[in-house]
């Protein structure tokens, strides 16, 4: 069985007891790194053997590990921080245990994005993005039209280059920052992307964020042409880009959308 076992994001007593006893029942256990993990095991004094699985080596032991498994063995999966499976390790090694009949199990804890969402106090509708950094402006499109708000993980090098496309491109959406949570030097912001900048002007950024950007109360408020207008002005992106954009955020086919512009402007 592959246990997927969700760790302290931070604050080391907020481990479950149960992933505790999994841990030390376990014969192996995966770790994103083993020295970040070693700490919590110590803690709580946890001898089983340790293994290193990251996204550089995680496609070359999948194979071992299915047969590992298949063979009878108990394995536990964790990152160095939060749930396993959420921008970590281990996804792919999860769908192959499945699609091998491998039975997997869930040691729910915690999650950093579900942590600040408890802070921010609004979670009817949201969408979860994970890190926007390799992805770029045009990613934000969802984030601005979204009707409810979007959660991403930033790190900190990059921080300040979202903050900048967000003050080009929406300098007037408020923007919820959770930095370091549950740890000694946790805090929590909120402004535009502006204010966000001149806070931390000068200031050495360390740490995980996770960002949440408010929603879009009316989205749609527009016609097809005026949705397209507004994000090809909002992103600098050619009329075909905002095309398929505006035909996504709308759920409608490129096609269909196109017809229905060209039969207007006509």
């Amino acid at each position: 069985m592959l246990y997927v076992v969700a760790t302290p994001i931070g604050h080391l007593k907020d481990i479950t007891y149960r992933a505790v006893e999994v841990l030390k029942d376990v014969d192996l256990i995966l770790a994103e790194d083993t020295r970040t993990s070693g700490v919590l095991m110590r803690a709580y004094g946890i001898e089983t053997k340790m293994e290193s699985f990251h996204k550089f080596n995680e496609k070359g032991k999948e194979e071992d590990i299915v047969r590992l498994l298949e063979g009878g063995q108990k394995v536990a999966l964790i990152s160095d921080a939060g749930t396993p499976g959420i921008c970590d390790p281990g996804a792919d090694l999860i769908r192959r245990c499945r699609v091998a009949g491998v039975k997997v199990e869930v040691v729910p804890g915690p999650c950093a994005f579900v942590a600040a969402l408890s802070l921010y106090g609004s979670a009817e509708r949201f969408q979860f993005v994970g890190f926007i950094e390799k992805k770029g402006k045009k990613q934000l499109i969802d984030a601005l039209y979204y009707p409810g708000i979007t959660i991403a993980y930033e790190s900190p090098h990059h921080l300040m280059k979202m903050l900048t496309w967000m003050d080009e491109i929406a300098p007037e959406k408020k923007i919820f920052i959770a930095r370091e949570l549950t740890k000694i030097h946790e805090e929590t912001l909120e402004g535009t992307a502006k204010e966000l900048l001149d806070h931390f002007e000068g200031k050495k950024i360390l740490g995980e964020y996770v960002l949440i950007i408010e929603g879009n109360e009316n989205p749609f408020d527009l016609t097809p042409q005026e949705l397209m207008d507004s994000l090809q002005k909002r992103f600098d992106i050619s009329p075909r880009e905002a095309l398929i954009a505006a035909a996504k955020l709308l759920n409608v086919p490129k096609q269909s959308l196109y017809s229905q512009v060209h039969k207007c402007n006509s």
